[in-house]
């Protein structure tokens, strides 16, 4: 089975850094478009950044120059690394994974950004 695992989230103050990660099994993911989505219960779920097969990256305004996404092919995992963290950071973070008509889902991490 299709399993996206996410990990790296918590509790941070500003200014702070975290690392998320997400794994991946049951899918050849070399194949995967990579994209770390948050969403927040005021708001819409926003993309945060992408990360194609070949490693292209794009990244939502608001997190440019701030946050890297990454990825591993040989561990299978994708990667957030998040600095300069800001209160508005605050989200459930959740990974996925596209290619053509597949299209799979993380259960989510929390991220917390509070003093």
């Amino acid at each position: 089975q299709v399993q996206l695992v996410e990990s790296g989230g918590g509790l941070v103050q500003p200014g702070g850094s975290l690392r998320l990660s997400c794994a991946c099994s049951g899918l050849t993911f070399r194949y995967y478009a990579m994209t770390w989505y948050r969403q927040t219960p005021g708001k819409e779920r926003e993309v945060v950044a992408t990360i194609t097969i070949g490693g292209s990256t794009t990244y939502a305004d608001s997190v440019k120059a701030r946050f890297t996404i990454s990825r591993d092919n040989a561990k299978n995992t994708v990667y957030l690394q998040m600095n300069s963290l800001k209160a508005e950071d605050t989200a459930v973070y959740y990974c996925n994974a596209k290619a053509g008509p597949l299209d799979f889902w993380g259960q989510g991490t929390q991220v917390t950004v509070s003093s």
